[in-house]
């Protein structure tokens, strides 16, 4: 499929969720369960929250979470599963374009867990604000896909991942007020396509506030 990255991003992130990505796995993601089980629910932020599975697992570990995503299709379903489950005050959810709009507050817990996009999406800029938002003693966590795996056909031009000196450098991290708790990359299994497995490679970023 041959993507148009000058798209309008709402639209195409619409289409993606109506006739692409259209169920959830139901699992929220392994990175953020390994740390976020350690650390004393509060208030926290999704950002590109999809169908809502890390903000539900969440809610269901103590946390007020919010979700934002672009599309209303994504979040609406996500609105729908948290109702099912009785976390409607708990697991709320809001359609965001984080590149013109940004949730307010300060937050606890602020994650950014494959926040990439084929489409204009003003990343670093995202990065750089939600760290902005963090409490003293909070943590920002930033997962990305470090590479293509290896079922990915070839692009012309390729597409360019971020390092782990990009994240922190959108981040804005080390500084004064934020201390690099893990700078890593880190790997899991994947399965392409075609049923071919693969351990895939992420950066994996966690960022501490520190406490005036």
């Amino acid at each position: 499929m041959t993507i148009d990255p000058l798209e309008d991003p709402s639209a195409f992130w619409e289409e993606f969720y109506r006739t692409k990505r259209t169920t959830s796995t139901g699992r929220a993601t392994a990175a953020l369960q390994q740390i976020a089980t350690g650390l004393t629910p509060g208030q926290a932020l999704d950002l590109g929250a999809s169908h809502g599975d890390d903000v539900i697992w969440l809610a269901q570990q103590g946390w007020q979470a919010h979700g934002c995503d672009i599309s209303e299709t994504a979040i609406a379903r996500a609105r729908a599963r948290a109702a099912e489950l009785g976390l409607e005050s708990q697991a709320q959810f809001e359609r965001c374009d984080l590149s013109v709009s940004f949730p307010h507050g300060r937050f606890d817990l602020i994650t950014a867990l494959y926040l990439q996009s084929p489409v204009a999406l003003a990343r670093a800029t995202i990065l750089g604000r939600a760290a902005r938002q963090l409490r003293p003693g909070g943590h920002f966590l930033v997962l990305s896909h470090a590479a293509p795996p290896p079922w990915s056909p070839e692009e012309t031009p390729p597409t360019i991942f971020p390092s782990l000196a990009d994240e922190l450098a959108a981040i804005g991290a080390p500084a004064p007020h934020l201390e690099v708790v893990r700078a890593d990359i880190v790997t899991r299994p994947g399965r392409g396509p075609d049923g071919a497995e693969a351990m895939l490679e992420d950066n994996l970023v966690l960022v501490r506030g520190r406490s005036s």
